[in-house]
């Protein structure tokens, strides 16, 4: 019975510690250090509107958009609670089939020659908002007949959005597929 005094404090004191003291120094100094990252990398409409966030993509399959790399999460794409990957194997004939559905739909909206992986096969997470600078490139075509702007006002607005390897040699080139939208809404909405 002595035991059990001590065991409980220690349960109590590592409770408060670990369970409520720690979370709300990490929780505070986030706030104060990094508040757009801790608050979700949120992006605003110019009234105010949430529109996503800068770390998990959305669905945009109008011929006038930016498209992503495809999403393999569960009930919808790009569902947050279902992050992850489809798990099928390159040589399994579904997969083959899901991938080679996906490039017909691209050439049938004008998009020829080699085509990105990352425009039909979907990320690890399911979520992810970057293509390849390549991915983007061969979109500006389609974007900018559906937009009536100029093939090198949609490249430059891409180019903007160009984000290099992180410290010069952490991961690759990348373009975010929704500021890329924004912009091109504000730019030539249509």
């Amino acid at each position: 019975m002595k035991e059990l005094r001590p065991a409980l404090l220690l349960l109590l004191l590592m409770s408060l510690l670990c369970g409520g003291l720690y979370p709300a120094i990490v929780t505070g100094l986030a706030q104060l250090l990094f508040p757009v990252q801790a608050n979700g990398s949120l992006l605003t409409a110019a009234d105010g509107r949430v529109v996503g966030s800068s770390l998990i993509g959305q669905p945009f399959s109008d011929p006038k958009y930016l498209w992503p790399r495809p999403s393999a999460t569960q009930a919808f794409p790009y569902n947050p609670l279902a992050s992850g990957g489809s798990n099928s194997s390159p040589a399994s004939a579904a997969y083959q089939a899901v991938v080679t559905e996906r490039v017909r739909r691209l050439n049938s909206n004008g998009i020829r020659g080699p085509i990105a992986a990352d425009l039909v096969q979907a990320s690890g997470s399911g979520l992810d908002p970057h293509i390849s600078p390549q991915a983007a490139a061969v979109q500006v075509e389609r974007i900018a007949q559906a937009r009536g702007s100029s093939v090198e006002q949609v490249a430059a607005i891409i180019a903007a959005h160009l984000e290099k390897r992180q410290f010069g040699f952490l991961g690759a080139p990348r373009i975010n597929v929704l500021a890329v939208n924004r912009d091109l809404d504000r730019a030539a909405p249509r």
